[in-house]
């Protein structure tokens, strides 16, 4: 496989013209008669390095392209209005209550002639938070589980089975052990605290206060021994032997796999679905109902949805996507590998997130904000 990083070019903007800039209107060309354009907010590294310009080629659209690392950042810019971006990527539950919140323009199915290409049985899951699936696509898919690092685990442990486990995480006689290489958690309150419930035998989508508080009461145990907060950068610190440990995304830990590998660095990682169980998440595409570039904005999420692209996509960020027909043209190390296509045993273990009420967020918000601050 090609080495797994994401174009300079495509990390800032792949064109001069700055997000939400002037616009002759609703799927338009801007004011000034120049080309058509779309402004994408995708997560980072999470797209192949081609698929960007090949679609400008196809299309004759320019992409400005931005990215992210966590809902809290592109929630922020969606509820504050003007964003500027024409396709958003939030994950569903975030999704479900920006719908709600009336952010989306609901969905013209008519300009998206490759949506026939969507797993049924997908969509059918995701009208749970989406009725009627009348706002968003599925882009990717994955887990939240355990990366770690092989050869610091064995010589911890002198094993690595205690890495299918959430007591390698949970348990401060485990996690205290790994301290000194490195260990990150993701920067996501809306994961982290239902995977601690979770842990505890608690509803992972529990609402009531003193519940949640549980969750709390437990991250605070284990705080002495996170190096740092961070939604992206472990990928690279990983790969690197900067981290050893890592609460985070399939994918993103699969990308560290592959990049330690293709540099030959001697750094070996791997991914671990928890016997306790997991989070199963859906990145999804959608247009703010502001987006001055509606047009080139179908054009685009339908240029993904092809299976083709899709399957490079997949193939390029080691992430499951909901295109079947993508699936027999994905590499095999990908659809064969079950921490990114899990066993029907595993998946079964697998839960979503529910819609975060104000109240929970409000909660978490707090959680988080002592956990990191160490108070």
């Amino acid at each position: 496989m090609k080495l797994r990083v994401l174009a300079t070019a495509l990390a800032l903007c792949t064109t001069l013209a700055a997000c939400g800039g002037k616009s002759a209107g609703e799927g338009g060309a801007d004011a000034g008669g120049g080309a058509k354009q779309v402004n994408v907010y995708n997560w980072s590294d999470y797209i192949a390095e081609d698929t960007i310009p090949n679609f400008e080629k196809q299309s004759g659209i320019k992409v400005t392209y931005d990215v992210f690392d966590s809902n809290e950042v592109l929630e922020t810019k969606l509820l504050a209005g003007s964003s500027g971006y024409d396709v958003v990527v939030p994950t569903m539950n975030f999704l479900g209550r920006q719908i709600q919140a009336g952010v989306f323009l609901p969905l013209d199915k008519s300009k998206i002639p490759n949506y026939a290409n969507l797993d049924p049985a997908i969509m059918k899951r995701l009208e749970n938070q989406d009725p009627g699936n009348q706002h968003a696509i599925p882009y990717m898919w994955g887990t939240t589980g355990i990366g770690y690092n092989v050869d610091k685990v064995k010589a911890a442990f002198g094993t690595t089975d205690v890495a299918n486990s959430l007591d390698l995480v949970f348990k401060p006689e485990n996690i205290s052990k790994l301290k000194d290489c490195g260990v990150t958690f993701l920067d996501t309150p809306s994961e982290i605290i239902p995977i601690a419930l979770n842990y505890l035998g608690e509803d992972p989508n529990s609402q009531d206060p003193a519940v949640i508080d549980k969750g709390a009461a437990l991250l605070k145990t284990i705080r002495p021994y996170i190096t740092n907060f961070h939604s992206s950068q472990y990928i690279d610190a990983m790969a690197n032997g900067d981290t050893c440990l890592v609460l985070g995304w399939s994918g993103d830990v699969i990308q560290a796999r592959d990049r330690a590998v293709e540099a030959n660095n001697g750094v070996t990682i791997a991914y671990a679905i928890p016997k306790e169980g997991a989070p199963q998440w859906f990145d999804m595409l959608a247009i703010p109902k502001d987006a001055k570039h509606v047009d080139e904005a179908y054009a685009f999420i339908n240029y993904l949805l092809d299976p083709q692209v899709m399957a490079n996509n997949s193939n390029f960020i080691s992430y499951p996507n909901a295109i079947p027909k993508a699936k027999a043209l994905m590499d095999k190390a990908i659809t064969g590998d079950t921490t990114i296509y899990p066993t029907p045993e595993v998946e079964a273990k697998l839960f979503t997130f529910a819609i975060i009420t104000p109240e929970v967020d409000r909660q978490y918000t707090r959680i988080w904000t002592e956990l990191k601050t160490g108070k």
